[in-house]
């Protein structure tokens, strides 16, 4: 259910690349905070996913809210 949810986010994600500084930045735009940087694009889809990773595993210690996603709801399952 974590992986698919993940596959699931990442498949929202939007990618720019910000011309001043010749980096890419990336962004779920429906999921607060969840924003990476990083010279490739593939390394900002990577430091992305991490993020994201991360951005989860905090708020499902904390019990805090995780919007659903494609119909997966992770706010279901237990820490």
């Amino acid at each position: 259910m974590l992986a698919s949810y993940i596959h699931q986010a990442m498949e929202l994600a939007v990618y720019e690349i910000i011309e001043d500084d010749q980096i890419y930045w990336g962004e779920i735009p429906s999921l607060q905070g969840v924003w990476a940087s990083h010279k490739t694009l593939e390394g900002c889809r990577r430091e992305l996913r991490e993020a994201l990773s991360d951005w989860l595993a905090l708020r499902l210690r904390l019990g805090l809210t995780i919007p659903v996603i494609a119909g997966i709801k992770l706010s279901e399952l237990k820490v």
